[in-house]
């Protein structure tokens, strides 16, 4: 890692945060977020930054929770708000373009509160890294004019992660944790149940496998799971599979698949 290079990075998101005077920051608790929302009040006081975060089926309660304890220990005013992107049955329909329907909702629902709050520029946690991905929600940004000073820095991933460990955020080395309608395979409509049991799913995960990254992907009645190759055998001992696959039958599943892939982020998209 060149530490001159980041901190020419650090100082140019700095410059770019100064230029905006007054900002709404959409903020989820995530990595990307937490950092851009640190260095936003850290450049720009507490009374020009306000966190918006977005509440819906979509986010879990647990990660909500985390969001809101955090932005209190910043000692950032927050706000919620709900996108209502569930009663849109484009976003529902769960095409490959789901996730710019979703942004739509969520962007002009910060658009109107920018207004009301009379804030000129509302900024995301886009990094560099994000446009080599599939984002459809990246030209919904564009679309509201949504600023991504972290990627106009060009801040990778590795960069925030560093720079977040330095100003000693608890979100410096978080697994990602994309929107739960993320898990449920393209095609498949989105439903709050469908939401419920991936939300319920990951939960019941992560107290096998506490802090490492995992996903569970819905596949309608079967349910695939993806956790770090290392830890493929330790889900396969006789007593915890057994416990593993009680606990999705019951949460309506009729097969439960280990991916023998492992976890790899994004993985829904191989199918694109």
């Amino acid at each position: 890692m060149n530490h001159t290079n980041l901190s020419t990075k650090l100082a140019h998101l700095k410059d770019i945060l100064h230029s905006y005077t007054k900002v709404i920051v959409a903020y989820s608790g995530g990595t990307d977020s937490t950092f851009l929302l640190k260095v936003a009040l850290d450049t720009l006081g507490r009374e020009n930054v306000l966190a918006c975060i977005a509440l819906s089926e979509s986010f879990a309660q647990s990660e909500y929770q985390q969001a809101l304890q955090l932005a209190r220990q910043m000692q950032a005013e927050t706000v919620t708000i709900n996108p209502n992107e569930m009663q849109d049955p484009q976003y529902r329909a769960n095409s490959a373009q789901r996730c710019f329907y979703c942004k739509q909702h969520l962007f002009a629902k910060m658009t109107e509160l920018a207004q009301q709050r009379n804030i000129p520029t509302i900024i995301s946690g886009d990094n560099a890294d994000d446009p080599n991905d599939h984002r459809p929600g990246l030209a919904a940004a564009k679309n509201f004019h949504i600023a991504s000073p972290l990627l106009e820095a060009s801040l990778t991933k590795a960069d925030i992660r560093t720079l977040s460990k330095q100003l000693q955020l608890p979100t410096w080395n978080k697994p990602a944790q994309p929107c739960l309608a993320s898990r449920i395979s393209y095609g498949l409509e989105i439903s709050a149940d469908r939401l419920r049991q991936v939300e319920q799913g990951e939960q019941f995960l992560r107290t096998l496998l506490p802090g490492q990254p995992l996903r569970m992907r819905h596949h309608d009645q079967l349910v695939r799971i993806e956790v770090p190759t290392e830890h493929i055998a330790k889900l396969t001992d006789e007593k915890l599979r057994e416990k593993i696959v009680t606990f999705f039958k019951q949460l309506g599943f009729k097969y439960v698949t280990l991916d023998l892939q492992g976890f790899r982020s994004g993985s829904a998209n191989e199918v694109l």
